[in-house]
């Protein structure tokens, strides 16, 4: 539940979340703000199964939402949700070299798999990143415990200008620009 959405979503065991929508994923739907209007590729990188990717469907309707994950069940239910929301026309749920190339995105919303390490979430941040278009954006969140400071350091210091938009009970929520240049 939403202000502006309403969605029952199918969930299932090995699926990050599937008592219900976390509450790091939930201050990014409630706090992030709107897409631009003419967004053509939006990312939800880790969709799980897609509350976020069904978010940026319905927020930006002329956009193909690219909901990736490397989690085979996670990518089925969320092409099942993107179905049931009468989203499936425009939610392309693949696993992450599914994306073709030449695919750039104006806007990225994760809540990244922090857990997976820092090496393993930098290599996956600068993958997914370096594919902004110019003038592109990512909206991520992070726990404040789990090294969501020391990650916007490491985001400035590689060239993507990061600030913390908010901090609210212990998640920090960042604003990510595209790089204007190569560090």
């Amino acid at each position: 539940m939403l202000p502006d959405l309403s969605l029952s979503l199918g969930v299932d065991r090995g699926v990050f979340s599937r008592g219900g929508i976390d509450m790091g994923t939930r201050l990014l739907l409630l706090e992030s703000p709107a897409p631009d209007p003419g967004v053509e590729h939006v990312l939800d990188l880790g969709c799980g199964y897609g509350p976020i990717a069904m978010a940026l469907a319905h927020r930006a309707p002329d956009a193909t939402v690219w909901a990736v994950d490397v989690n085979p069940r996670a990518i089925g239910l969320c092409a099942a949700n993107a179905a049931a929301a009468g989203f499936a026309e425009r939610v392309r749920a693949v696993q992450p070299d599914a994306v073709p190339p030449d695919v750039r995105f104006d806007l990225i919303w994760s809540n990244p798999p922090i857990r997976i390490g820092k090496v393993a979430l930098h290599q996956l941040l600068t993958t997914w990143l370096e594919r902004l278009t110019p003038g592109g954006r990512a909206v991520l969140v992070t726990q404040r415990h789990l090294g969501a400071d020391s990650l916007t350091d490491w985001l400035n210091a590689q060239g993507w200008p990061t600030n913390r938009m908010l901090s609210r009970r212990g998640y920090r929520l960042l604003d990510v620009r595209a790089r204007t240049a190569t560090p």
